[in-house]
């Protein structure tokens, strides 16, 4: 029986999620990740990558009156104490505003034109370094990866190389990327629970 461990991007999962138009809460998570392993192979561990959501103060765009950016990270612990479950967190950076749509030159702009923009920092390469780390420890068969981002490539070789095997998820209406299929030994479509 092969020995497993899930490792999921909370950023991919969180847009499969929404386009089944699931509530991604840390129940279908906990479930979504269960559905990953087959019932002849042992999990060790379920790894979660994400960020909670951006806390801070910001200029709006037109206005240049101040927005409060408000969050918790309970989700976050709540998932975090569930069984055979370890939260690895990355950074949430606040980048400036981005047009909702192209602007007209007839139409004044205003605050509500503008969309906050994030970018997500630290989660791939944390993916990847625990990959690395299983496959340096050889402490699981099989690593099976829930995400969408091609800078996974090189640990999914890396893991390869070592020995190890590496599973690639696939959600309903979702596509695996060719760039990691071709690096994984085995596409897994996945039934949401």
């Amino acid at each position: 029986m092969p020995t497993v461990a899930v490792l999921i991007d909370g950023g991919h999962l969180r847009a499969q999620a929404k386009i089944a138009k699931l509530k991604y809460e840390p129940g279908l998570i906990e479930k979504a990740a269960l559905a990953c392993v087959h019932a002849d192979e042992r999990l060790l561990r379920i790894l979660y990558y994400d960020c909670s959501q951006y806390e801070g103060r910001a200029r709006l765009p037109v206005s240049g009156l101040h927005h409060e950016f408000k969050a918790s990270d309970q989700w976050l612990k709540d998932l975090a104490a569930k069984d055979l479950f370890a939260v690895r967190r990355g950074v949430l950076k606040f980048r400036g505003w981005k047009p909702k749509k192209i602007p007209l030159a007839s139409s004044p702009l205003t605050d509500a034109d503008f969309d906050p923009d994030f970018e997500q920092k630290g989660v791939d390469m944390r993916i990847g370094l625990d990959m690395a780390s299983f496959s340096e420890r050889r402490s699981v068969d099989r690593l099976i990866l829930v995400t969408g981002d091609t800078d996974c490539v090189p640990a999914m070789k890396h893991a390869r190389k070592a020995g190890l095997q590496v599973v690639l998820v696939q959600w309903p209406k979702g596509r695996a990327i060719p760039e990691l299929a071709w690096h994984a030994d085995y596409v897994r479509h996945v039934a949401w629970p």
